[in-house]
């Protein structure tokens, strides 16, 4: 009987270890059920799709946009963003629209040093390029600018927020945007990192992929110790992928602005020689003498020729400073 006693709480007890674990179980399949119809629910809607047309209000805002950008009318963003953004608001589809409001948030936030006093709302400016990219995006992902834009912009929003899981998206989403169209995304992705600090990975992988960019620009691979650029203009061209690679209606001095920042990064890294002799390829442009920051290279030349003289200057302490934290980072291409 004693035993009979024993046995009885054992078995009703493991019974209700098991009815307990089946409840559980029940919980848990609602639950993964209800996310994963949540999951398909939101994966399955239809993809946002451009406008078949544009509004004039759209294509008013576009010529001012334009007339904003190339004449470095900084002091005119917000009333630029306002036309852009009212524009959008009335036709969300408007993909040009979306992508025009990501450019000068961008612009804003990049060229701030031209302020007396740099809010720090301007931060702000980053997470709504990133969400106007985004849109972008996901209206045309076959537009490898806009990805290339969309991975900067990620990265600077994990960046300023410390966030390491964004800033892995961000990188992820570079590589996709290099593979897409690497005439233009590996000069966007180096820039973007190229103030990173000179001895950290992403600078190395910055200034790697500044040279791939002139590999890939010229179809062949360059001599990294000699630069020389002459031997190459003749591939000048306004259409096809390595359009990229010149000087063109939207960015009319990318060619002088791509050896400009590229002689920044050699300068930063101590090889003043090479540098020297990629600023020197700016020159090799029909529209240096009209380019408004031709000044600048200029400075960066009689830095170098004074440090031959027996006059060193750390080259991180170079005026002015690296193109990317610099008041023109934007116009430096695309001012007129």
């Amino acid at each position: 009987m004693t035993e009979n006693r024993q046995k009885v709480p054992l078995v009703y007890a493991g019974a209700l270890a098991v009815n307990r674990v089946t409840a559980h179980l029940a919980v848990l399949a609602v639950y993964l059920v209800c996310s994963g119809c949540g999951y398909i629910d939101e994966h399955t809607a239809p993809r946002k799709t451009p406008s078949a047309q544009r509004s004039p209000e759209a294509l008013a805002a576009d010529a001012l946009f334009w007339e904003t950008f190339h004449q470095g009318r900084y002091e005119n963003i917000q009333a630029t963003l306002e036309a852009e953004t009212r524009a959008y608001l009335a036709d969300p589809r408007d993909v040009v629209s979306a992508a025009h409001i990501g450019w000068l948030h961008i612009w804003r936030l990049s060229e701030r040093r031209r302020l007396v006093e740099v809010p720090a709302t301007s931060t702000d400016d980053a997470l709504l390029a990133r969400r106007y990219f985004q849109e972008a995006v996901d209206m045309n992902p076959e537009e490898a600018r806009y990805l290339g834009f969309l991975a900067t912009t990620t990265l600077a929003d994990g960046s300023l927020n410390k966030n390491e899981r964004v800033t892995r998206r961000g990188y992820r989403e570079l590589l996709q945007a290099i593979a897409a169209w690497p005439e233009f995304n590996l000069f966007t992705a180096g820039y973007a990192l190229s103030a990173r600090p000179l001895h950290s990975r992403e600078f190395t992988q910055a200034l790697e992929w500044q040279w791939r960019d002139i590999d890939a620009c010229v179809g062949g691979r360059i001599d990294r110790r000699n630069p020389e650029f002459s031997r190459y203009m003749h591939l000048e061209t306004r259409t096809g992928n390595k359009r990229a690679c010149w000087n063109s209606e939207i960015a009319p001095h990318n060619f002088e602005g791509f050896f400009l920042n590229m002689g920044d990064m050699l300068l930063k890294a101590g090889e003043l020689q090479t540098a020297r002799i990629l600023y020197g390829n700016a020159k090799l442009s029909s529209s240096y003498r009209q380019w408004p920051y031709r000044q600048v290279l200029e400075e960066r030349l009689l830095l170098i020729a004074a440090s031959a003289n027996g006059h060193p200057v750390e080259p991180t302490a170079a005026s002015p400073p690296l193109m990317l934290e610099s008041a023109y980072s934007c116009m430096a291409c695309h001012q007129q």
